[in-house]
């Protein structure tokens, strides 16, 4: 196995969402996201978060897709979310998956325990122990249900595996930002313009799962200085974006993507399909973006 340290995870890493069919992962349809995303520009998928329903599949079920997506040839880097609130079961889960070699893994602080700073360091220590692939710090308090302080975060940073947070907190990805001691990767989809125009290299963004080209295309104007075309790009998705999050994730994303054909409108339960009222204010929200998505489709 070989060792990364430090990398940097530029540009729009997508939370793909796990396709679904009959009670069952959508190989089939895993495969033919992840070639879409690649020839839209997207930069490389994260696996199995809260936007894949990572915590409702198994460990066959995850290696399964993971293997599918990983045997294109040129398959986009993977980051896989790894969350628990058994630090023990975290890493061994951990070391199972170091077999294929993943770009990093995604590690949220162990929810729904509330631990102190102190116990949240000593968590991410014993991951790090199990690995020696990158580690993305996960600081998203409504998922976690604690939030790490800067100061926990860049003691974090001061060890080799730990390069990154997703971070939704403007002001926080703005001190991260600032002080450049750790890449923040914005998780806030609709502070995404803001985040890189702050000097940020990189996102992890839902919303980009619709539209894909735009975000990239966003982004590149920001880095090479053309503010207001990126604000002109950017701003036709704000609506869409909100709807997006308007009831629980993943499910107005999934009922999008199945609008396009792209996937079956399947979650697992307890997650709910998004509502009808909500899937037709998607379908025009849709109607106003400038679509690219045929294209690539058929690519």
């Amino acid at each position: 196995m070989d060792t990364l340290a430090k990398p940097a995870f530029e540009g729009l890493w997508l939370p793909m969402v796990t396709p679904m069919r009959g009670g069952h992962v959508d190989l089939d349809a895993a495969q033919a996201l992840a070639r879409y995303y690649r020839n839209a520009g997207i930069a490389g998928l994260v696996l199995f978060g809260s936007t894949g329903e990572g915590n409702l599949l198994s460990m066959p079920e995850k290696t399964d897709m993971i293997e599918a997506i990983a045997s294109d040839a040129h398959a986009l880097p993977l980051v896989l979310g790894v969350g628990g609130v058994d630090t023990r079961g975290v890493a061994a889960a951990v070391r199972r998956l170091d077999r294929y070699a993943p770009a990093g893994y995604l590690v949220p602080p162990p929810y729904y325990l509330g631990p102190s700073q102190a116990g949240i360091l000593w968590h991410y220590r014993q991951i790090a122990w199990a690995t020696e692939r990158p580690i993305i710090l996960y600081n998203i308090p409504k998922r976690a249900g604690v939030a790490m302080t800067v100061e926990t975060m860049e003691a974090l940073a001061a060890l080799p595996n730990f390069g990154a947070v997703k971070e939704c907190n403007p002001a926080v990805l703005g001190a991260l930002n600032a002080r450049g001691r750790l890449d923040a990767l914005c998780g806030e989809d609709l502070a995404l313009l803001d985040h890189f125009l702050a000097g940020g290299r990189g996102a992890i963004p839902a919303a980009a799962h619709l539209f894909p080209e735009r975000f990239v295309e966003m982004m590149q104007l920001v880095q090479a200085g053309h503010v207001e075309a990126a604000r002109d790009c950017f701003d036709p998705l704000r609506p869409l974006i909100r709807l997006l999050f308007s009831e629980p994730n993943p499910a107005p994303v999934k009922r999008a993507l199945a609008m396009q054909g792209l996937i079956a409108d399947e979650l697992r339960m307890p997650m709910m399909p998004a509502s009808r009222d909500l899937g037709a204010k998607l379908r025009r929200a849709m109607s106003l973006i400038p679509a690219s998505a045929e294209r690539l489709q058929t690519a």
